[in-house]
């Protein structure tokens, strides 16, 4: 049986994917990825608004939104969003 080589970018995209996705092996990390682009995108039977399509109608209908609000929209099971903030005020020296 003959073997095809994958190429070395293929390699290198899955290589992090694993990575990005905290997975153990392409399978699940393919799986996860998958699920969470249609969890993105909508159109289909289960997700028909997705989280892309909801962050720019939100955006729409109230002119802005906060990085919290849209931290909250994006934010599923497959990929967690969180926003978080931090502010400082003056330049850090204690003298």
């Amino acid at each position: 049986m003959m073997r095809l080589r994958m190429p070395e970018s293929r390699k290198r995209l899955y290589k992090r994917l694993l990575e990005a996705t905290g997975e153990s092996t392409k399978s699940k990390a393919l799986d996860r990825a998958a699920r969470y682009y249609c969890e993105m995108r909508g159109d289909t039977a289960v997700v028909p608004v997705g989280a892309i399509g909801e962050l720019l109608a939100a955006a729409e209908e109230r002119g802005s939104l906060t990085g919290e609000e849209i931290a909250a929209i994006l934010d599923c099971q497959w990929l967690r969003v969180e926003y978080e903030t931090e502010w400082l005020v003056g330049d850090g020296d204690n003298r």
